[in-house]
């Protein structure tokens, strides 16, 4: 058994962190001591192995805010991020959010500088979101604001680096420990936010009007005008019902697809088809027969509102006749730590959202799922974040230049970093991000990154 002393302050955060990094990621038995000391330059996690060695990993966080919840401040976010050559990381350098390079050797003893356990609370709690308060106009922390695009680092599962680092010094240390094997993992998302792009007569007109109006483009006009017609007239599908193809290509690489359905909201945002249409019904009787997966895709007020919230998860669980304890929030609106409490109190199992709507990568700095952690209620949960890497809206809507060349290519590196790591690479592509303008030269990417990265055969 791992013995892991630690100082008497903060215990909630430090045993919430201890838990994640040893139980969770790394599979290992430990018990914590908290020792109570007075010299604040001993106030750091010591772990001692069974053959009596030691590893010790200096703290330069939480023996700085000796009171509960007191690093809870916009100053305790670190100016500037180092990025230093360390001989047990898995990569050339590896990022300090807190800690130093520093890097001491005895017979019987390791000391590491990098202060892992804090840099890793830091990135999985998302404290950083809570003592932030620029927002977007839609109330989100965007990636701009985040310390990981700042520091160039957001592209980067840091928090797997700071594991194998971790790993790879226990291991020098002792070399009969057994760490807990992780597998690559595929998780294909939908979000259908819209499930039809015409389902009544009068829809897709104003379309067609800004077509000629704004666009100045008859032929796009016929051509809509056209599908329009087609599609009224039951000779082709409508442009936004491709859950057949979505679910065929999950099907030819081994994994089943998750679609995320909404509920009736109260903002122009929501309410875009009503869960008791037929087309639905159907639609989750397909989705069921052919063993995908369904869950929820709350609407835009719903991620800080427990009532609209419990209000939608009913009504889903009643029209769609399934059990919804998995989803994602609309429009990736998330607040810390509200929205995973309302999840959690809503027995939730785990959610998705974590992605920046504005840039891929790694928003919880991990590609691995792991309890969260209330940082108000200094409680961990039972609730799981399963972290989004991709959206597909993050190219299109905000990185708008971007080609599809170099969107497939970003994508890809996302998965090779992923798959490095044996992690879950969750990638969310609406069901409606097809046959459109906007989507017009991003038409093929879906199914050609996963075929040219090995993963889909033709």
């Amino acid at each position: 058994m791992i013995k892991i002393i630690i100082p008497n302050n903060n215990i909630e955060e430090r045993q919430y962190i201890l838990d994640i990094v040893f139980s969770e990621f790394l599979g290992l038995e430990y018990e914590i001591v908290i020792r109570h000391l007075r010299s604040v330059k001993s106030y750091n996690w010591e772990i001692e192995l069974e053959n009596g060695l030691k590893l010790i990993i200096k703290d330069y966080f939480f023996n700085k805010y000796l009171k509960d919840m007191e690093y809870l401040k916009k100053e305790s976010i670190p100016s500037k991020v180092e990025f230093v050559h360390n001989k047990y990381a898995p990569e050339s350098d590896i990022p300090i959010i807190y800690g130093s390079s520093s890097m001491n050797y005895s017979t019987t003893t390791l000391v590491c500088g990098i202060d892992i356990f804090a840099s890793c609370f830091f990135m999985l709690t998302r404290w950083e979101e809570y003592v932030n308060k620029n927002r977007d106009s839609h109330d989100r922390f965007l990636a701009t604001e985040s310390l990981a695009l700042k520091n160039d680092f957001l592209h980067r599962p840091i928090v797997n680096e700071y594991i194998e680092l971790l790993k790879n010094m226990l291991f020098e240390l002792d070399n009969r420990l057994v760490f807990k094997e992780q597998k690559f993992e595929l998780f294909l998302t939908h979000d259908v936010d819209s499930i039809l792009l015409y389902p009544t007569l009068n829809s897709g007109i104003k379309t067609i009007v800004g077509d000629i109006l704004k666009r100045k483009n008859i032929k796009l006009a016929l051509t809509n005008i056209l599908t329009k017609v087609q599609v009224h007239l039951g000779r082709e599908k409508d442009p936004f019902d491709t859950f057949d193809y979505l679910m065929d290509i999950s099907e030819r690489l081994g994994v089943k697809s998750y679609f995320f359905f909404m509920g009736k909201g109260i903002m122009k945002f929501d309410n875009m088809y009503n869960s008791r249409d037929k087309f639905i019904k159907d639609l989750i009787f397909k989705i069921k027969r052919r063993g995908h997966y369904i869950g929820i895709h709350p609407t835009y007020n719903a991620y800080n509102n427990f009532e609209q919230f419990a209000k939608e998860k009913k009504e889903l669980e009643k029209n769609l006749n399934t059990n919804i304890t998995f989803g994602r929030e609309h429009f990736l609106r998330f607040e810390v730590p509200t929205t995973w409490q309302i999840w959690e109190d809503n027995g939730m199992d785990w959610d998705s959202t974590l992605s920046f709507a504005d840039k891929e990568g790694f928003r919880c700095g991990v590609c691995y799922e792991y309890s969260v952690f209330n940082i108000l209620t200094r409680q961990k949960l039972k609730l799981k974040e399963k972290p989004l890497i991709i959206m597909d809206s993050s190219f299109a809507t905000y990185q708008k230049n971007i080609n599809s060349i170099e969107m497939k290519n970003k994508i890809k590196l996302l998965i090779n970093k992923v798959e490095k790591y044996n992690g879950e690479f969750v990638f969310l592509w609406h069901n409606s991000s097809f046959n459109t303008i906007q989507w017009k030269k991003y038409q093929n990417i879906y199914e050609r990154v996963l075929k040219e990265n090995g993963k889909l055969s033709m």
